[in-house]
């Protein structure tokens, strides 16, 4: 089971979205992270199939997916960023209708619907419309739709958008145990939601792949950059003018706890601080926001 992108591109009229991607994705947790308009969604676009490299290609097993085509579309899985229903519909309604779409049998659609319902903890909303769900539950109902077919290949976009942190904890369990045997490629800014579970990381930035690796190496790119200090609260001010700060503490008594980023020691007491894979993010992508968990 191999997913290869290969030396793909993709060009919108004076703006080259993907540039020369090559990629070899194997089964496990893929994490594919970068800033809003680094070329991720485009990729992953190309990658199920709705849209057309303008050069470069991609094959799954060694065969294009524009040659396997239906062949391709029944072991795929894909969430968007922004995934479409009727407002007609309710969960099981709708969950019903895709199973259809993706060729079920009803006896195999009872089963991995109520199995889906179950894991995602959406069995008490199932007869509810779709439309009335809160933002996070829609997410859930997005993410049913794409292991329907319990496909080999999962690909999802942004795919806790709107989730909560312990919705986000259950959701990456289950993504881990679904990867021992299935390729699944998660799009996102999110760093926390991959940096555990993710057997390996592509960075992309400006539309080129810039890195690729585990997170243990990965992280090695940010070895002595990452700094830890304490400093009166009175002049914090001073120094989120002039540090990198990723993360800050009040520990009582007017001092206060920073993690900050530099090549170099910028107090005193700074000490180095081991590197996680959100700092390697903030060092690549300085003037994206992360969203934190907690």
């Amino acid at each position: 089971m191999e997913l290869y992108v290969n030396n793909v591109s993709k060009q919108f009229k004076d703006k080259r979205a993907v540039d020369h991607v090559t990629l070899n994705i194997t089964p496990g947790v893929w994490g594919l992270l970068g800033a809003n308009g680094a070329g991720k969604t485009t990729l992953m676009r190309m990658i199920a199939g709705i849209m057309k490299p303008t050069s470069g290609r991609i094959e799954y097993d060694g065969i294009p997916i524009d040659r396997l085509k239906d062949e391709y579309r029944d072991i795929f899985g894909y969430l968007p960023q922004e995934f479409g229903f009727y407002p007609e519909f309710t969960v099981k309604n709708y969950l019903e209708y895709v199973s259809a779409l993706k060729g079920l049998t009803a006896k195999e659609s009872r089963r991995r619907i109520s199995d889906l319902l179950e894991q995602l903890t959406l069995t008490n909303v199932c007869n509810k419309k779709i439309a009335k769900l809160s933002g996070g539950m829609k997410r859930r109902v997005g993410i049913a739709q794409a292991l329907l077919n319990d496909p080999e290949v999962l690909i999802l976009d942004e795919p806790t958008s709107g989730l909560d942190p312990a919705e986000r904890v259950r959701f990456r369990n289950l993504l881990s145990e679904f990867a021992r045997d299935h390729i699944v490629l998660i799009s996102t800014h999110i760093v926390p939601d991959v940096e555990y579970i993710a057997t390996r990381n592509a960075v992309m930035k400006d539309g080129r792949l810039i890195s690729t690796g585990t997170t243990e190496e990965l992280v090695k790119l940010v070895d002595g950059k990452v700094w830890s200090a304490m400093i009166p609260t009175k002049y914090l001010p001073e120094y989120e003018q002039k540090l990198r700060i990723v993360n800050l503490r009040n520990e009582g008594d007017d001092q206060v706890s920073i993690r900050y980023l530099s090549e170099r020691p910028r107090t005193e007491d700074s000490v180095p601080a081991v590197p996680r894979l959100e700092d390697l993010y903030l060092w690549l992508f300085p003037q994206d926001t992360l969203e934190r968990e907690g």
